[in-house]
């Protein structure tokens, strides 16, 4: 039985484990900590978990929580958990960290875009991104994991096979992608209150969203270049989800089922990848509260450009439902065990 901690449960993305984790098989979670509901009943905070859990909300400690648990997910914002992920570590335990405090390898890299100091660049080396369809190997049995970003993963899966082998000119991939408004977590801003985002579509971080780092990060790693793009996110008036659509030029003269057939080589096997139809476009209504990645790609004839769509939950394969995913690996378990 694997002994959980959760940090950070009162969010959507702690609430999200909670609930996957309650079918888990080969789980037992110990403590859930809260700064601002320490003392309360779990089911005070998350009212549907009132028959699954009997827990109380606890503030973070260190060594109580690694006394009894062999994991740790840290759902905190970022800047406010790398210090106790380095004491929890210390104390020989396993770290999934859902936060964006080590998927960048560079500590300047993660300053210069998150505007804090890291309190344990030491680690930063030895953390894995852990986005499994790509990074599997490195997964099993790490110390510490970083979870990657919801945009970051939706991005990632749609280039990774174009860029894999050599089949796009790097310098023109611009991505468009769409989330809901739970991808913000519970943060008091203007921008995500009802009136605002309601009955709204509208573009944010243009060129400047933190998750690009990352994404140009990883496609390096799997192109062996460096990689950079244009990408542009949007918010739309819905809870959760997110929709990306990636578009590069090919550098020779490729058909659609040609480049399918690289994506059906790359990914035919991947539980939680499903290549669609040909003409059938993701959707996230499909994809909600599931660990999939709905992925479809066309060849623009007359361009000679690639348009690759996928379709994520920003919550589940986005967030928790890839944490449970690496967690698993992380102790040698069968990675879908208690995900759908």
């Amino acid at each position: 039985m694997i002994r959980v901690a959760i940090v950070g449960a009162t969010g959507y993305t702690g609430g999200e484990l909670l609930r996957i984790l309650k079918r888990h098989p080969e789980v037992r979670v110990v403590h859930v900590t809260s700064e601002s509901s320490a003392g309360k009943r779990l089911e005070e905070v998350h009212p549907d978990l009132r028959t699954d859990y009997d827990l109380t909300l606890e503030s973070l400690n260190d060594r109580r929580l690694a006394a009894d648990s062999d994991v740790a997910f840290f759902a905190l914002p970022h800047g406010a958990g790398s210090k106790s992920i380095a004491a929890f570590l210390s104390e020989g335990r396993k770290v999934v960290d859902i936060s964006a405090d080590f998927r960048l390898r560079d500590v300047r890299t993660y300053e210069a875009w998150y505007k804090v100091k890291h309190a344990a660049p030491k680690l930063l080396a030895e953390a894995v991104y852990g986005l499994p369809e790509l990074f599997r190997a490195k997964i099993l049995g790490a110390r510490l994991v970083a979870n990657p970003g919801c945009y970051a993963t939706a991005t990632i899966l749609a280039l990774a096979p174009l860029l894999k082998h050599g089949l796009i000119k790097p310098e023109t991939i611009v991505v468009d992608a769409k989330s809901g408004v739970s991808g913000a977590g519970k943060k008091l801003d203007p921008m995500y209150h009802f009136p605002e985002c309601a009955e709204n579509f509208q573009a944010y971080a243009v060129n400047k969203h933190r998750h690009m780092p990352e994404i140009e990060q990883a496609l390096k790693d799997v192109s062996g270049k460096p990689v950079a793009i244009t990408f542009v996110p949007h918010l739309v008036p819905m809870t959760r989800g997110i929709l990306a659509n990636a578009y590069a030029s090919l550098k020779r003269r490729m058909t659609t089922a040609d480049v399918r057939a690289i994506y059906e080589e790359d990914y035919g096997k991947e539980r939680f990848i499903r290549l669609l139809p040909e003409g059938c476009w993701p959707r996230t209504a499909d994809v909600g509260r599931t660990n999939y990645a709905d992925v479809n790609l066309t060849v623009d004839a007359r361009t000679n450009r690639v348009v690759v769509m996928t379709a994520i939950d920003n919550l589940v394969k986005g967030a928790s439902g890839q944490a449970v995913q690496n967690m698993n690996l992380i102790f040698g378990r069968n990675e879908t065990t208690g995900l759908l």
